[in-house]
């Protein structure tokens, strides 16, 4: 090679295989020198002339069309090619490249070969083009002795009937304390009965040997590896793939055991000392922590007192004549009991009881409303009551009653009066009303907006709140329905106008605003649940083709079911309810075939859509 940018050289020898000689670059790239004393130049180099570089010979005997080219456009002509020089080695290498070893395998060959009765088949082949992809699959359990507690391990068997492979997976339960290595045993054929250990010398195994797919049966036991399997059930395909041959296999067997009952301590007596929440911390935690107070109970029961007259049980000759009222604190279940002063009783009457969270010795548990029953009897530090009666307003709140009237229209004026004074704007007052953000106020969110402003009503008192808001009848307020009753209109030459009464006849409007709030309770759960799932593939790339791989093992189709894709994900240790994997599967793909799903779409439409579904909006 002889670069015409700065006139240097090259000399390199072709690698031959299995020549025994060092070959590649013979003389490395520079200036070659010529006889002359100066560097060897364009016009040196000739065909048939030898080139003579530090002592060897170089004989040109051909050169490519580019060289030709350029000796022509400078007035000279390399001439034709010399013949190269062959010697046995490369005569013998070139002719195995034409020569055949055997008769060529023709379609005629083979077909006289059939016809004859013989022909090579290849029945491994056969086997592997007839039964690509298609996969039995097995469920069964081990029962492990070798644990403190006795327990049926699940595994599944894969046998893959492109090669009489077997691969055990095991299904390991949530919390079971085990590492996370599902493969049991890797895929490759496996011998009955016993593990072998062969030697060197040892004969290969007959393929009658080897597990075949008639060894499997559903209630019925097998050794693999060492271990006696318990077949209970097989999946869809493995039975129908039976039932083609010819059997059917038995239904699926029960083995789940039954949860373990663990015994739980019984609680200490209360002691007295300190309260009822203060003792119960000391037993349910090993350190103490403050006892946490339900608001929810707080807020809903303040200020509702039951109320009960009592006598002693077994009164003493003097307390005969003794009354008492007991008092039952519903915020807070606690009691209090204090005696009414009465006209020559000789007892100085007043406090009995302070008001605390006490326990019923009757049932050896704080006292609840259940407790507290006209003709019953309840004991308190040691002192034994007969309920005698009740008044007219726990009457009332055993029957549920116990509510208070509100004047309707007047609590409507006042929320219009407390919303203008809170925030200056419409929008600011929907806002915090709106808490999931969807633009409009469910049932339960106006709900909510009424108790944040002291109003505990009943049902039907908001339902008939919420349809003075709601002036198009659709079950929930929207924006410009909450401003038209919110805001008054601007002045025309009706000066005097009023807003509308309230209309509490709602026959129907109770069943549309059900509906309504149980289609964003859905929609609520179903962004939840696109957001979570797209979270783990999202996070995770390589949670797709680990999750594909996991498909592969259940079916030898692209589709899968529902249930397999929650199997597959909580495989990977993403555990879903089943419901939100099949909420997740209907936004991504509207016209999903939910028992046919293609898993390979199913991955790509939840990745696409992920920027679709905020968090909040």
């Amino acid at each position: 090679m002889y670069y015409l940018e700065d006139d240097t050289c090259q000399v390199i020898e072709p690698r031959q295989d299995n020549s025994g000689i060092p070959q590649g670059t013979l003389i490395r790239r520079h200036r070659f020198p010529a006889p002359d004393g100066k560097y060897v130049k364009p016009e040196d180099l000739q065909l048939g002339v030898p080139l003579s570089i530090y002592g060897k010979a170089i004989q040109l005997t051909d050169c490519d069309d580019f060289t030709r080219e350029y000796s022509l456009n400078h007035g000279g002509d390399q001439g034709p090619a010399l013949g190269e020089e062959h010697d046995p080695f490369n005569a013998t290498r070139e002719s195995m490249k034409v020569k055949q070893a055997l008769q060529p395998r023709t379609y005629e060959k083979l077909y006289r070969e059939v016809m004859l009765g013989g022909g090579h088949v290849n029945s491994d082949m056969q086997q592997f083009l007839e039964h690509d992809r298609r996969v039995l699959r097995f469920f069964c359990v081990l029962e492990d002795l070798n644990t403190p507690q006795f327990e049926r391990r699940p595994f599944t068997i894969l046998f893959f009937l492109a090669d009489d492979s077997v691969e055990i997976r095991e299904n390991y339960p949530l919390n079971s304390g085990r590492d996370n290595f599902p493969i049991f045993f890797r895929r490759k054929k496996m011998l009955r009965g016993d593990v072998t250990v062969d030697g060197p010398q040892s004969q290969p195994r007959k393929k009658h040997e080897y597990i075949d797919a008639n060894d499997f049966n559903v209630g019925e036991h097998i050794t693999m590896g060492g271990f006696e399997l318990y077949i209970y059930d097989a999946d869809d395909f493995t039975r129908d793939y039976f039932r083609q041959n010819g059997q059917e296999l038995p239904p699926a067997q029960e083995v789940k055991l039954p949860e373990r009952a663990v015994p739980r301590a019984q609680t200490p007596p209360y002691s007295g000392f300190g309260s009822w929440d203060d003792s119960m911390a000391s037993v349910t935690h090993l350190v103490p922590k403050p006892p946490r107070k339900d608001f929810n109970k707080l807020y809903h029961n303040d200020g509702k007192i039951l109320r009960y007259t009592a006598r002693f049980a077994n009164p003493k000759p003097e307390d005969v004549d003794r009354l008492f009222v007991v008092n039952y604190h519903l915020a807070d279940d606690a009691v209090s009991i204090h005696e009414p002063p009465q006209r020559n009783l000789g007892i100085v009457t007043g406090k009995f009881l302070e008001k605390a969270i006490h326990l019923n010795q009757v049932t050896g548990q704080i006292f609840k409303p259940e407790d507290l029953d006209v003709g019953g009897h309840i004991k308190v530090l040691n002192h034994e009551f007969e309920i005698l009666d009740n008044d007219h307003y726990t009457k009332k709140v055993i029957d549920g009653e116990g509510h208070r009237p509100f004047e309707l229209g007047s609590v409507l004026e006042k929320i219009r009066e407390s919303m203008r004074q809170q925030f200056p704007l419409v929008r600011d007052i929907f806002r915090r009303f709106d808490a999931d953000r969807d633009g409009v106020i469910t049932f339960d969110e106006f709900r909510r907006a009424l108790q944040k402003f002291g109003f505990l009503l009943q049902d039907h008192e908001i339902l008939t709140m919420m349809q003075h808001f709601d002036k198009r009848g659709t079950g929930q307020v929207s924006y410009n329905d909450f401003c038209d009753t919110l805001l008054d209109e601007d002045y025309t030459q009706e000066m005097m106008k009023t807003k509308a009464e309230l209309n509490e006849s709602h026959p129907s409007y109770a069943s549309r605003a059900t509906v309504k709030k149980d289609e964003r309770r859905e929609t609520e759960a179903v962004r939840k649940a696109v957001r979570e799932i797209g979270d783990v593939f999202y996070k995770n790339p390589r949670v797709s083709y680990k999750l594909i791989k996991e498909f592969q093992h259940m079916t030898h189709e692209h589709n899968v079911t529902v249930d397999q894709v929650h199997l597959g994900l909580q495989q990977l240790g993403h555990t879903f309810d089943v419901e939100d994997v099949r909420r997740c599967i209907l936004f991504v793909m509207p016209d999903a075939d939910l028992s046919a799903v293609p898993y390979v779409n199913l991955l790509k439409a939840i990745a696409a859509s992920y920027h679709d579904v905020c968090r909040i909006r």
